[in-house]
């Protein structure tokens, strides 16, 4: 479903736009996610409206087959860091996970409904994997749920197409970014 309106207070989340992550290939060109990504970061400022910034420093104890095979694998002391072009600011909130998705084992639930959020629109990397699972668990939170489809990428071009295809369509609304630029000037 195409995006329809922006509630009056919405919140843009990040998911893992991080040093880390943003540096392997990716099915859509990292240069124009991220572009994307900041020129909304800097809309909902603009407007007031809170920007969440989310990065990933571990993961779920469970045993893994994905697990096993990277469990060697050393990682260099600014994997985790935010990218600067997102230009963090002091209001933003920081949410740091150690699983898929954002809402678990974090304070993103208290920190929206302490501000009134009832909408939030959701971009980064992975789409199948952390912006999947922030969409399902925003979803069962009962928030409004938005993907902005042109400002999230993944590592596997069939697993993008079916989450956006497939899932999204049940956890909310769509739409581009510049759809969504245009909805914040109204």
């Amino acid at each position: 479903m195409p995006i329809t309106k922006l509630d009056d207070i919405a919140a843009l989340v990040v998911i893992d736009l991080q040093k880390g992550i943003v540096a392997p290939p990716t099915v859509h060109p990292m240069g124009a996610i991220i572009d994307r990504v900041a020129q909304l970061a800097r809309a909902f400022r603009k407007r007031g409206l809170p920007v969440v910034l989310v990065n990933v420093t571990g993961a779920a104890p469970g045993r893994t087959d994905a697990a096993a095979s990277t469990a060697k694998v050393t990682r260099p002391p600014d994997w985790a860091e935010l990218i600067p072009e997102l230009e963090s600011q002091s209001g933003d909130f920081l949410v740091t996970k150690e699983r898929w998705g954002a809402f678990h084992g974090t304070s993103l639930d208290e920190y929206l409904r302490g501000r009134g959020v009832t909408q939030i629109l959701l971009t980064g990397v992975a789409t199948s994997i952390g912006v999947e699972s922030t969409a399902r668990s925003a979803y069962d939170l009962g928030y409004h749920v938005v993907l902005v489809t042109d400002a999230m990428t993944d590592r596997d071009a069939e697993a993008h197409r079916h989450t956006v295809e497939k899932i999204f369509p049940r956890l909310g609304e769509s739409g581009t970014a510049d759809e969504v630029l245009k909805l914040l000037v109204k």
